[in-house]
């Protein structure tokens, strides 16, 4: 009997835990304390991506999943807007000349087709065919026969558009190839089919699922269609990895069955299951090839901005999650105050009642600390719970509530008065720490301001105006790269903006107007979560400079509190405004995907 070391030339380990490096890929070694053999092979997941700029359905693309181009599309209107990405973040290009959806998309994100689609009333398909350059569409020559719900593959000189509809309810089974000057008509396909969804090129293309067989799948090469394996689950308004370079290596995923996020895989003769897309949904863009894919948009119901990406890896995703830590023994509504890390975080004031309490947390449990002198609600500030800055706010007089300038800071025991802020307010911004720090916009009673002032240990100064005047505006990064989020402009606002110790430039704007929310990280690596619209959210979503991506849910939604910027992204805190639950961030990450070896 040959052995495994006469065939590879050494012997297996033995080991009493699964090694956490990459260099495990291929091995196999014996885990003495399972009593199993075990390797680590390379296996396909899908995971989030920056989401798309404008939501929409029934969307098309192309290119590949670091190039790749989405066009057109139908929010409850149509959409002509186009969006190139680049492996993490969508930009807004030049719209369609023509305004219309379900178009058939092709070729790269610098040399794409869009052609057909569906028209406004009386929603008939289309012959007009556009090219684009990588940066303006132009008209090109016609198709022959007007269809919506097609699907197309290939390049701007060798392309193929097959199937769709016209009128929409009538599923075609029309062919057609262009040359890069003309389309001509060729041989139609077997199976008469609207929806569809499509990978390859032109001399070797795969179409698949549909209406009104969504299970069928057909191949072509070049002159005739046959038929190949059904898929595994039937589905239309479909998506698949549309450059995939053959018909041998192709995968569907999303479509309607009903709504669905199930992937297959084709190997030229058969489909099989792969790992599902994160968000269930049906009329979306597909790009890129079988092994880096590219899903965007949709419809989940409702309009869905969600882009995922498909990549093979030796690890295993392990999702982001909202964890229940220990409840605060008061219930800080309105808190003044969120500082310090996850494992020794400061809370202090509130609303119910109006008040001093300040409380300490451990990781697991919070304990009471001193009061502060000043009571207050809707304060702000920063630092960590041994060197705290709390920041105006709502401060109790008689009569009634002023918008207050007191500044107190906090030593780890004891409360001392600091120098108070110039301009009176509430509901602020901050970000920063006890000794630089910088508080933007806020309320005063009855106005809403934008001034800005930073604290460097000595003096508050002006800054540069917060683009817009409003209230309950969060805030986390440092004096000199700050980020502002949200506020009450009378109505929750999507802006976001970027703190250079000097002036504001915009960030990428929130995914929906917000107040309220909590923060945690850098200028650059951000989480936000929770708010409201005025209607309490349980979302989160981070940011890396330029666009944010959705992330985990609260468990408890509404108002809450951060930790301003000293705490990372990957390990934040909230703090709710209507309950005492607290929650801990737990940022995704990825295992090393272990296989156990069996004799089958």
């Amino acid at each position: 009997m040959t052995t495994y070391k006469e065939i590879f030339g050494k012997q297996i380990k033995q080991l009493s835990t699964d090694p956490t490096d990459a260099e495990a890929e291929g091995q196999v070694w014996y885990n003495t304390t399972s009593g199993t053999f075990k390797t680590v092979l390379s296996v396909g997941a899908w995971s989030a991506g920056g989401p798309l700029g404008t939501a929409r359905a029934y969307v098309t693309g192309a290119g590949l999943q670091t190039a790749a181009i989405v066009v057109a599309g139908y929010n409850g209107g149509i959409v002509s807007n186009v969006e190139e990405y680049n492996g993490a973040s969508w930009s807004e290009e030049n719209n369609l000349g023509t305004s219309r959806y379900n178009v058939a998309t092709l070729g790269v994100q610098t040399a794409a087709i869009a052609a057909g689609g569906r028209t406004p009333p009386p929603d008939s398909g289309s012959t007009t065919v556009e090219a684009y350059d990588g940066s303006s569409w132009t008209s090109a020559p016609s198709l022959n026969s007007a269809r919506t719900y097609l699907m197309g593959v290939g390049t701007t000189t060798a392309a193929l558009v097959a199937m769709g509809a016209n009128p929409r309810s009538t599923a075609s089974n029309l062919t057609e190839e262009y040359d890069g000057s003309s389309w001509s008509a060729v041989n139609t396909n077997g199976t008469t089919r609207r929806n569809v969804g499509a990978g390859g090129i032109q001399t070797a293309a795969l179409y698949f699922g549909g209406t009104p067989t969504p299970a069928a799948t057909e191949e072509y090469d070049g002159t005739n269609w046959t038929a190949g394996g059904n898929l595994g689950t039937g589905r239309y308004f479909t998506a698949g990895s549309s450059n995939a370079p053959s018909n041998t290596d192709v995968l569907i995923f999303g479509g309607l069955t009903p709504n669905t996020g199930v992937t297959e895989g084709y190997d030229g003769t058969s489909w099989s299951t792969r790992p599902s897309m994160g968000t269930a949904r049906n009329s979306l863009a597909g790009a890129g090839t079988a092994s880096a894919a590219l899903a965007a948009g949709g419809n989940a119901p409702p309009w869905s901005n969600a882009t995922e990406e498909f990549s093979y890896s030796i690890y295993s995703p392990i999702a982001a999650t909202w964890a229940s830590g220990g409840n605060t023994n008061i219930q800080h509504s309105a808190t003044s105050l969120g500082a310090g890390t996850v494992t020794a975080a400061l809370v202090a004031g509130g609303s119910t009642p109006a008040d001093r309490t300040t409380e300490e947390y451990n990781g697991s449990s919070w304990a009471s600390g001193n009061l502060m002198n000043t009571p207050r609600s809707y304060g702000n500030g920063g630092g960590l719970q041994t060197a705290a800055i709390v920041v105006a706010g709502n401060i109790p007089a008689a009569p009634p509530t002023t918008d207050g300038s007191a500044v107190e800071n906090y030593d780890g025991t004891n409360w001392t008065t600091g120098t108070a802020v110039s301009t009176p307010r509430y509901g602020h911004g901050s970000a920063g720490v006890q000794t630089a720090i910088v508080v933007f916009a806020g309320g005063q009673n009855p106005p809403l301001i934008n001034a800005t002032e930073e604290w460097d240990g000595a003096s508050w100064t002006g800054g540069g105006n917060y683009p817009i005047s409003a209230q309950q505006v969060s805030g986390t990064g440092t004096l000199t790269a700050g980020l502002g989020i949200g506020g009450a402009t009378y109505t929750p606002s999507s802006t976001v903006a970027e703190y250079n110790g000097t002036s504001w430039t915009a960030g990428g704007s929130y995914p929906s107007g917000v107040n309220g929310v909590g923060a945690n990280g850098t200028q650059t690596s951000a989480i936000a979560f929770g708010g409201s619209t005025p209607s309490d959210l349980n979302s989160s979503f981070t940011y890396d400079g330029s666009a944010w991506s959705a992330d985990a849910n609260l468990a408890t939604a509404g108002s809450t509190k951060g930790l301003n910027g000293t705490a990372p992204q990957t390990a934040g805190l909230s703090v709710p405004f209507n309950t005492t639950a607290t929650e801990e961030y737990v940022a995704a990450t990825q295992v090393l995907d272990y296989k156990t070896l069996t004799s089958s």
